[in-house]
């Protein structure tokens, strides 16, 4: 029988996480085991917990935010040693054959596994994440950290940081543009400390005249109010991107109008409401894109926590205990944090 790993998980969709323990996997050739040192706190992990998405499997230990140990290394595992300092993100297994995955995406891979949830082939126990003491992972899914940034506040560069450094550079943000970041939270605090590494001139479009200071303070060269009167049609056609980062309902058709020429709108929240447009002409009278995106590729992931490392970038958290995850959630919902939680899993006991 295989050493029981403490951990919290949500058992049902209605009711707090709690104490769970289970069976760590056995190891396999390419494996390495990670004593987990933090794990960051997703939105997603409270709309896993409570089924919002209906593909939960109960019970489920979220977390895929996650800065480790190397504590054992399996016998083929040639990348890791003992000691190292790593990092686990969204997922843990991709097919690596289909054309997604030899094109380097893998993260689109039809037969992703995520980090917890998800069933493994030859296994009827799912992944469990994070929120736990331990974490067993193939060495090609595994990241290094440098060791010179503060753990804990890496911890969510594994999800939120590299959903936001990803199409920044896939759409090649540079010196010279105008990126518009839309929200300053968990994801746009992050928008803002990219764009700006990368040479653009950074706005913040918020609700709140509170964040001001702080959208400056991470890098933002402007700051707007977009409840302003006229604020849709000061700002028209001023921008090459915008950067979405709001999950309630809002005018969609009203931000894109901000974009200039050639300008490209990237959602990455995930908004209740339908994403409509009311005219196509909001699109073609400036041959405007809307996109989206999802994570990064682990060698993408890779590349962006060697930028982080360069540029001095991590995300601004707050270091919680294991025992304050319910209340974590419920102060995520309203947006009391800045900016991510991360749980230090040695209050794990």
């Amino acid at each position: 029988m295989s050493e029981l790993i403490k951990s919290y998980a949500a058992y049902n969709n209605n009711t707090p996480l709690a104490p769970f323990a289970f069976n760590q996997k056995k190891m396999t050739d390419k494996d390495v085991m990670i004593d987990i040192l933090y794990c960051g706190v997703c939105h997603s992990d409270i709309h896993m917990s409570r089924n919002e998405w209906n593909w939960t499997r109960y019970p489920i230990v979220p977390g895929h935010e996650i800065v480790g140990k190397v504590v054992q290394v399996g016998k083929k595992a040639k990348k890791y040693k003992l000691g190292d300092i790593v990092g686990v993100g969204v997922y843990v297994g991709a097919c690596e054959v289909c054309p997604e995955c030899k094109s380097g995406n893998s993260h689109y891979c039809d037969q992703f596994e995520g980090t917890y949830n998800d069933i493994p082939k030859n296994s009827k126990q799912p992944n469990y994440g994070g929120y736990s003491k331990q974490i067993v992972v193939n060495e090609n899914y595994v990241l290094k950290v440098n060791k010179k940034l503060p753990l804990h506040a890496v911890a969510p560069l594994l999800c939120a940081g590299i959903t936001t450094y990803s199409p920044l550079k896939y759409w090649k943000v540079r010196k010279g543009h105008k990126v518009a970041v839309v929200g300053l939270g968990g994801l746009g605090h992050l928008a803002v400390k990219f764009a700006k590494a990368m040479g653009a001139t950074v706005t913040v479009c918020s609700t709140s005249i509170s964040k001001k200071k702080d959208a400056q303070k991470l890098g933002a060269t402007n700051f707007l109010i977009s409840t302003e009167k006229d604020f849709f049609t000061k700002n028209r056609n001023k921008f090459d991107f915008i950067v979405d980062t709001l999950g309630g309902q809002h005018d969609y058709n009203s931000y894109i109008n901000l974009l200039g020429l050639n300008g490209v709108y990237i959602c990455l929240s995930f908004p209740q409401q339908e994403i409509r447009l009311s005219s196509p002409f909001t699109l073609i009278e400036k041959r405007r894109t809307v996109t989206a995106s999802k994570i990064g590729s682990i060698k993408e992931t890779q590349e962006m926590l060697d930028f982080c490392a360069k540029h001095k970038i991590v995300s601004d958290v707050e270091l919680i205990s294991i025992q304050k995850i319910n209340e974590a959630f419920e102060r995520m919902i309203k947006g009391d944090v800045k900016y991510r939680f991360v749980i230090d899993l040695s209050s794990l006991n």
